[in-house]
């Protein structure tokens, strides 16, 4: 230990800001390596039992206490955020595990493609590190999350034996999959952070398909089960109920820490030697942007203007098909049963740049797999329409989703609220998203194809919901690696160009966002970044 700072608090070696995904990898990895690691996180643990998946008002408490939109869900650990100014709600979860606890765990690389898109396609950025420099991380995620998945996936180039075999794709993933081929596009069962047996800390799967809303048999790979008890173990500090309103620094502008405010509203600091930020895309940028000082006038490592800058949140459009066969479409899990990448690469005859990936997902119970993210109108979701919905579907549909590939735009971004405030009087984050012409076209044709898909499967009906508005589970951007300090937060190895004690590990680092889901690829990148800090530990800069 190196000490106690002058407020009394034990100084780390690093400080963690945030107990998600990122935060839990690199806590495991820096305490294995003999690092003193505390970490503040403003939530609190889930137990098991507060889920209510196995219990009957399951759909009904999807509403208000387990909505992956804050400020729908307000819990005392949430902050608020402004979205006025934005197409779509961003979507998270504050407590030990972050976003993980409401995830669906779809596991998923991002393709060598998506590393390129300046130079393959004259769009976003290309990023400073390669697929090829990530794959052996990946490797090492899927093995720590206990994906269930089937290797071989034609669409990538070295995919390794996933830990668990593939979760079953069921009536829902065998019916799309005749639709796909009888038009001759690509499809494989879908690989998922959803445990096929008991594995590690994990449990296997039930198959409720109550995933979105916390897994209360533990076998979904949220790092609250996976990673955060390892880390206690090998020496860890977790702090729960810890709301950090700034990142400190000294006169020579290097990080010394950071204050936050406990649960009986004391002010508090915690002193370290290296500060790293995985507080999510919005949460870290609110934070750095809060952190102003002499050496840091316009926020913490914001010399190039871009924290908070380039925001991209997947948009997110389904089409869902009816048909007359029976096909259990309840039965879980919830996460994706097949995936294709068939419209995933640029193809300039088609209008737009770059493209989505799909996948089948579960219809849920009676009130829809995606009862926590319905804006329909009351009259079209209960009463006799609700009813005849019912007898229709429940069971005979199930929902290509689309992901979209969200391109990096400056005028996309996170700004502190000049009025709002959480509960501390700590000012919120206000969003300004808006979709592209872009994102208009690339959704407009792929779901064309998937009307397609699901004609070509037999179904009776098909049901297009456009760009749906409680879809942001995806943040990326805000803070984004690059090599050049004036056009980029981050290096390759996640450290601040204006900081050299400051590391960004979470999406805010992403340089484009791919189509493919993004907890892959930032745990990836997080086991590649401490595993470089951990080698350099005597080279790095301190306080």
């Amino acid at each position: 230990m190196n000490g106690r700072d002058n407020l009394g608090e034990e100084k780390a070696d690093v400080l963690i800001v945030g107990a998600g995904a990122s935060g839990a990898f690199a806590a495991v990895e820096l305490s294995k390596a003999g690092f003193s690691v505390v970490c503040l996180e403003q939530g609190d643990w889930t137990r098991p039992a507060e889920f209510a998946g196995a219990r009957p008002e399951w759909e009904l408490k999807a509403q208000k206490d387990w909505h992956p939109n804050p400020n729908t869900r307000a819990r005392a650990s949430d902050y608020p955020i402004d979205t006025s100014e934005s197409d779509v709600n961003p979507l998270m979860f504050n407590g030990v595990g972050g976003s993980t606890i409401l995830y669906a765990a779809h596991w998923v690389r991002m393709l060598p493609s998506d590393f390129q898109t300046r130079t393959r396609d004259g769009v976003g950025d290309d990023w400073p590190i390669s697929y090829e420099d990530l794959a052996p991380f990946y490797g090492r995620t899927e093995i720590d999350m206990g994906v269930s998945g089937l290797a071989g996936d034609p669409a990538y180039p070295d995919e390794a034996p996933y830990p668990n075999p593939p979760m079953p794709i069921n009536k829902i993933g065998r019916k799309a999959a005749e639709g796909l081929d009888k038009l001759g596009w690509h499809w494989w069962p879908a690989p998922n952070a959803i445990s096929a047996r008991k594995y590690r800390h994990m449990n296997a799967c039930v198959r409720r398909g109550t995933c979105l809303t916390g897994c209360p048999e533990g076998a979904k790979g949220s790092v609250d089960i996976t990673h955060w008890p390892d880390a206690i173990d090998a020496g860890a500090r977790l702090v729960t109920g810890a709301r950090v309103r700034e990142v400190t620094t000294n006169a020579k502008g290097l990080a010394t820490g950071a204050v936050y405010i406990d649960r009986n509203g004391v002010e508090r600091h915690q002193a370290a030697d290296v500060v790293v930020m995985a507080a999510n895309g919005i949460g870290t940028a609110r934070l750095l942007l809060l952190s102003t000082s002499r050496a840091h006038p316009d926020g913490l490592a914001n010399s190039s203007g871009l924290v908070g800058r380039r925001l991209m949140m997947h948009p997110y459009a389904a089409a869902t098909g009816v048909y007359d066969d029976p096909l259990e479409s309840w039965l879980g899990p919830a996460g994706h049963a097949i995936q294709t990448f068939e419209f995933y690469e640029t193809d300039a005859s088609r209008g737009f740049s770059r493209g989505g990936k799909w996948q089948v997902m579960p219809s849920g119970g009676p009130l829809g797999l995606r009862a926590g993210y319905s804006d329909s109108p009351v009259e079209e979701v209960w009463g006799e329409n609700f009813h005849h919905r019912i007898r229709r579907t429940l069971g005979r549909s199930f929902e290509w989703g689309i992901t979209a590939e969200d391109l990096p735009d400056m005028e996309n971004r996170v700004v502190l609220d000049s009025e709002q405030t959480d509960s501390d009087g700590i000012p919120s984050p206000k969003i300004i998203y808006r979709t592209s012409e872009n994102t208009r076209r690339l959704m407009d044709f792929n779901l064309a194809r998937a009307r397609d898909a699901h004609e070509a499967a037999g179904a009776t009906e098909v049901h297009i919901t456009p760009l749906m508005r409680d879809c942001g589970w995806h943040i990326m951007g805000t803070a984004r690696m690059g090599l050049d300090p004036a056009d980029s937060v981050i290096n390759e190895w996640h450290r601040a160009h204006d900081v050299p004690n400051l590391y960004v590990i979470d999406g805010s680092a992403f340089v484009t966002s791919a189509a493919a889901n993004p907890t892959a690829t930032i745990t990836a990148l997080t086991l590649r970044a401490t595993e470089q800090l951990i080698a350099n530990r005597k080279n790095q800069e301190v306080p």
